[in-house]
């Protein structure tokens, strides 16, 4: 009766030990996870694969075909939602977090514990066994700087070159020259990295994949290289017309939300063009309410999102097209030729266009006839109507969008053009009629317009002798130009 007693009490005694020690371990791995302080990784590969429908997948085979020939291989589904109808044997990392769960079951870094991690897109097999070997001694063995390399998964990869800038809220694509590292490949790719680098990126799993991690990887500076001679066989998924179709639409709103996510609002030279991802007619500008002449995002460093500034450009064409149609007279104003001065453009960081206008020629435009009285919506759907600021004229790129131009209107008293509404900028001030007598005609943001004659020595009046060759933020006494 003692013996098997004693059995008992041993076992439990070791169960209860095990219970112990598994539970001050994952106590302690909760915290490392929290402090950002991850244990040792070991040498290894986890494959994540991220890039797949729920809808139309071949993720069973491409698991089979990886744990066959590499049993002990860490193989990871991602997903912000499970696989849909479920497919057995798959191990699934769930991006999204659920409620009911703590905050690191949706974190890599609880899931990957191995040195290095490869991306694999749907469809891929692992044959010959060693590719990844071979990616990982390419990774080991690539110059310095060289964060990520890439390999085939199918088609061959092109090389591409890749800058992103912030400030401009732009990323641009180009073929990389030769001799040239890359900065992003072009195709469809497995990708090796080692796996603190890419606990590193803020997005690291967001889609369309590649795209997310070449962009964050060229604000870090990482380059990208081929690894020759090594192509991963790949049936491409989904296989059907109506799941191709399915994928397409699903990867244009993965696409506009993770660009936007980045900050990203243009993308140019990928496939040959240029995709946009800020406001349009349809919706609201990139940017509230501005005070003290300086819009939030030169607090963050960045400048007028493209998509504004075309929204500006288009609005300022439509307005010139429309003011020379019905005889106005009209010439660029304030910051408006200022930038048409320095690059025959908008100024990069400028958030409206501002032309004067004779007031007496008011009568000669119906638009502007009916923005006295109201507000008026032309043809093209944009908005003509009487500011509130002050006795001037506005129009906006459309109802939602309120991007706009600032008609302002003088009259000469005296030789001198003056108005009844003035902002108390110290560069708005009157000036001599004779220079509008003539007024002459210039490139500006993809158009011509008119401008007063001999219009830098009416800027140097307005904003100072070097106003041309030393751009300044319009407050500077809220925010300087860096570097100034």
């Amino acid at each position: 009766m003692r013996c098997p007693l004693c059995r008992v009490l041993i076992a439990v005694t070791l169960l209860c030990n095990a219970l112990l020690l598994y539970y001050t371990w994952h106590l302690q791995f909760r915290s490392n996870v929290r402090q950002g302080t991850l244990p040792a990784l070991v040498p290894g590969i986890t494959v994540i694969v991220r890039e797949f429908r729920t809808f139309e997948h071949g993720l069973s085979d491409l698991n089979q075909s990886f744990l066959r020939s590499r049993p002990s291989l860490h193989l990871l589904i991602a997903s912000d939602a499970l696989p849909y109808p479920p497919a057995p044997g798959l191990r699934i990392l769930k991006l999204h977090p659920s409620p009911d769960q703590p905050s690191f079951a949706s974190r890599l870094e609880s899931y990957i514990h191995t040195r290095l991690v490869a991306l694999v897109p749907d469809g891929t097999a692992l044959n010959p066994p060693d590719l990844l070997d071979r990616m990982a001694r390419g990774l080991r063995d690539a110059p310095p700087g060289i964060r990520i390399v890439a390999a085939a998964a199918g088609l061959p990869l092109q090389c591409l070159h890749l800058n992103v800038s912030l400030k401009e809220w732009t990323a641009s694509y180009k073929p990389a020259t030769a001799g040239e590292s890359c900065g992003a490949v072009s195709g469809n790719a497995v990708l090796l990295l080692r796996s603190r680098d890419l606990f590193e990126l803020p997005f690291p799993l967001a889609r369309p994949l590649q795209r997310a991690i070449f962009i964050q990887a060229s604000l870090r500076g990482w380059g990208v290289q081929i690894v020759e001679g090594v192509t991963f066989p790949c049936t491409p998924f989904p296989a059907t017309d109506h799941g191709r179709w399915k994928a397409e639409q699903a990867e244009r709103q993965e696409e506009a939300k993770t660009m936007r996510a980045l900050g990203v609002r243009l993308l140019r030279g990928l496939d040959g063009g240029e995709r946009w991802f800020g406001c349009s007619k349809e919706t609201p500008r990139c940017f509230g309410t501005v005070v003290g002449e300086t819009p939030e995002y030169l607090y963050e460093g960045r400048w007028t999102p493209p998509c504004c500034l075309r929204a500006l450009r288009a609005t300022a064409r439509h307005v010139i097209k429309v003011l020379e149609a019905n005889g106005v007279r009209y010439w660029l104003e304030g910051g408006s030729l200022l930038g048409a001065a320095r690059n025959a453009d908008i100024i990069p960081w400028d958030y409206d266009v501002d032309l004067g206008i004779y007031l007496e020629d008011v009568t000669l435009c119906a638009e502007l006839r009916g923005a006295q009285g109201g507000s008026l919506v032309d043809a093209d759907g944009y908005v003509w109507e009487r500011a509130v600021e002050g006795d001037f004229f506005r129009v906006q790129y459309s109802q939602t969008n309120h991007l706009h131009v600032d008609l302002w209107p003088f009259y000469p008293r005296d030789g001198v053009m003056t108005r009844d509404s003035w902002t108390g900028h110290p560069q708005d001030v009157e000036f001599p009629e004779r220079f509008l007598q003539p007024l002459q005609t210039v490139n500006f943001a993809g158009g011509t317009a008119q401008v007063p004659n001999n219009y830098h020595q009416l800027l140097r009046l307005k904003f100072g002798e070097k106003a041309i060759e030393e751009p300044e933020y319009p407050n500077p006494a809220l925010l300087r130009l860096r570097g100034r």
